[in-house]
């Protein structure tokens, strides 16, 4: 008998990881293990989802991520889908679809509290632009000159 509710047990606790996927929760857990192992005062993205495919990480500003200076070059730019934040300084970081020192262009804004944003995907900038695969610069600012936070399309 006892056996038989072993196997039942097991049986009915198998079936439900059929029923509850576990998507959502593993993919909130790459980021966050990212973070966990993440160096403090660093900004990181991620060519995927989920803090996935290390781009790069910085503790400095880039006003294009397409030349070849600066922490993020060449094949960097639009190419971000996942951004993880770890700044020690109480600064925001702003990231633009644009480049240049002016800093032009659309932009949003990760916060410290925030921590990271696994997929960048159906979020714009202030410009409509979207944020997934859309970055091409970035800079520390503070949360209050921020404006606009990273907006769901």
């Amino acid at each position: 008998m006892r056996k038989t509710l072993a196997t039942a047990a097991t049986l009915a606790l198998a079936g439900l990881g059929v029923v509850l996927p576990a998507g959502g929760a593993q993919a909130s857990d790459t980021c966050n293990r990212a973070y966990q192992t993440a160096l403090g005062g660093y900004f990181y993205a991620y060519s995927g989802d989920h803090c996935s495919g290390y781009l790069g990480k910085t503790t400095s500003w880039d006003s294009d991520w397409g030349n070849s200076s600066g922490p993020f070059q060449g094949g960097d730019t639009n190419n971000a889908q996942s951004i993880l934040h770890k700044g020690t300084s109480g600064l925001a970081v702003q990231v633009i679809n644009g480049t240049g020192q002016d800093w032009g262009g659309g932009y949003t804004c990760l916060t410290k509290g925030e921590k990271y944003m696994s997929d960048l995907g159906g979020y714009t900038f202030s410009s409509g632009e979207r944020v997934d695969n859309g970055i091409s610069s970035h800079q520390w600012i503070s949360e209050r000159s921020c404006g606009d936070w990273i907006l769901d399309s």
